[in-house]
């Protein structure tokens, strides 16, 4: 698994005459594997990490995505994205949390979710809802695509290739922003589902403490991904490769297949670009 993958980016890189790679590095686990796996490649000279913190990021998220670089041993910048988002418009969709004390806005985003009538993911999946839920997906949304802005300014200023940490998981359930998260030249985990990105991050040794990190898009306070998608990791990713070998789904949970179902058959909107009269 680890060999392959480091011949992947090394290859993609050499065949499309790029110079390095430069990667967003949240603190979380997906990025920290990307990441040390195009050291391994590449050589650290050649991957930068991009660390973007905005208003509303976790106080440690910083610490862990430097203590993430410090482990690899790459370039790291560090560029914060909440003075761009402000200027467009983002913050104001939603009410001022300046002076609130961060356990307090992550009870207040809790509260919200639980009292959001409907299933609130999909919901998102689907772009439902009413003004101030579609404003709330705006909101989160704007985030990731600030970042992406970010991550080609600075790999286009040295010829890097944007890699992605999108897994196979998120990929399948629309656990990405279209136009965010998504947009990369060279996604190496995009084939492993989540527990396949926990094995070889211990293979690789990424630091204990980024591998038991409860994993959360670190957007909105409180929010993490297990509380959008309802269900563990472990479960989704039992059924959902189950799903995709055509295997008896018989001894799981019942709604909870279903729900995997729904994800799935509505996260087609959100990975279709670009739509047009030459590929109807």
């Amino acid at each position: 698994m680890k060999d392959e993958i480091i011949d992947f980016i090394k290859t993609c890189v050499e065949k499309y005459e790029y110079e390095g790679a430069v990667i967003g590095i949240s603190g979380g686990l997906d990025s920290a594997v990307t990441a040390k796996l195009a050291a391994d490649a590449l050589g650290k000279t050649r991957v930068l990490g991009l660390l973007m913190p905005e208003r509303d990021s976790a106080r440690e998220t910083l610490n862990d995505a430097e203590e993430v670089c410090d482990f690899i041993g790459i370039e790291r910048i560090v560029k914060p994205v909440t003075k761009g988002l402000k200027a467009i418009g983002v913050y104001g969709l939603e009410h001022s949390t300046r002076f609130v004390p961060r356990k307090i806005q992550e009870l207040y985003v809790k509260k919200r979710i639980e009292s959001t009538e409907g299933d609130v993911y999909l919901k998102d999946l689907r772009n439902e809802g009413d003004e101030d839920f579609r404003k709330g997906l705006a909101y989160y949304r704007a985030k990731h695509r600030m970042r992406m802005v970010c991550l080609y300014l600075e790999a286009e200023k040295r010829n890097y290739a944007v890699l992605g940490a999108t897994n196979r998981t998120e990929y399948e359930t629309g656990f990405f922003v279209k136009w965010g998260d998504d947009s990369s030249d060279i996604e190496p985990i995009l084939h492993l589902y989540k527990k396949q990105v926990y094995e070889l991050a211990e293979q690789i040794g990424i630091p204990e403490k980024i591998r038991n990190k409860p994993p959360s898009p670190d957007l909105i306070p409180g929010v993490t991904d297990e509380q959008m998608l309802k269900m563990s990791y472990e479960e989704l990713d039992s059924i959902l490769s189950a799903i995709d070998r055509g295997e008896n789904l018989s001894n799981f949970d019942t709604v909870k297949v279903d729900r995997v179902k729904k994800l799935k058959n509505n996260t087609a909107k959100r990975k279709v670009k670009n739509l047009s009269l030459l590929n109807r």
